[in-house]
């Protein structure tokens, strides 16, 4: 009786977690792109969104010589649904290596890049076709000093990057949904602000494409604008892959950025 009784409560206490699953369709992942999405893990969920890998490519003159460098990361995203308008972030820039030529010079390096925490509340807007929040989270200089204080001196000042952001979509119909992402950073007392305006459009059932463009501009430095493009194929309603290109339109330091990625919601 015993045997049956705890069979029972196992059943029930399955049931009860599959029905939680199926209520977290429809959600929507950061990958791919530089936004991130209104949505937010369910309460007692957890989505992992990993690159395999990302790679970038720069190029351009460093102290009047031709340089390129090459970089290789395995980046991922942990988001915790706390509540149901309410996510923890938990990120790293993973295994880092690194290719870098400076005229005749050339070097290999890696190491493991910064982490990240932040925190993404959902605001309600009474609207089923519109969805918005707001993230604020630090970008912590915990990489390995290998990857900062290297002869060319590209990397990020290895100092912790604050950021708050907001990002609004809208669904027009079951084809397509427009969105834009607002960024503002503060690192060791320069601003930077960014603007990302997106569409991702439904090809099949499964297969949607999406387009974003970059503008970014920090204190004392140029303007920088992107543009990414890439496809998401939603394999299941908790599991998605996704391919990825963009380009940088700095006519003094070009950069390429590609990647595959996989996101899962347990």
């Amino acid at each position: 009786m015993k045997i049956k009784t705890f069979s029972q409560l196992s059943a029930c206490v399955a049931l009860g977690l599959f029905c939680n699953l199926a209520n977290a369709e429809a959600f929507g992942f950061d990958r791919p792109g530089d936004g991130f999405s209104p949505e937010i893990v369910p309460k007692g969920h957890v989505a992992w969104e990993q690159a395999l890998p990302t790679l970038s490519y720069d190029d351009g003159y460093h102290a009047g010589e031709k340089y390129s460098q090459l970089t290789v990361q395995g980046d991922m995203l942990f988001r915790v649904g706390l509540g149901s308008d309410f996510e923890l972030r938990l990120g790293w820039d993973g295994p880092t290596w690194q290719k870098s030529k400076i005229g005749a010079d050339q070097q290999e390096i890696h190491g493991n890049g910064d982490m990240t925490v932040g925190l993404k509340r959902a605001i309600n807007t009474h609207d089923d076709q519109l969805k918005w929040a707001l993230l604020a989270q630090a970008k912590l200089a915990t990489a390995d000093d290998v990857l900062v204080n290297h002869d060319l001196g590209l990397a990020d000042s290895n100092k912790n990057i604050y950021t708050v952001g907001s990002s609004m979509q809208y669904q027009y119909n079951d084809l397509i949904k427009t969105g834009i992402t607002m960024l503002y950073d503060y690192q060791d007392g320069d601003l930077a602000w960014s603007a990302i305006p997106n569409i991702q459009y439904k090809i099949t059932e499964k297969l949607s494409g999406f387009a974003e463009y970059r503008y970014r501009k920090q204190e004392s430095l140029k303007k920088e604008s992107v543009v990414n493009n890439g496809l998401i194929w939603a394999l299941r309603d908790n599991l998605q892959l996704d391919a990825s290109i963009g380009y940088s339109f700095n006519d003094s330091n070009p950069r390429f950025k590609a990647g595959l990625g996989a996101a899962y919601l347990f």
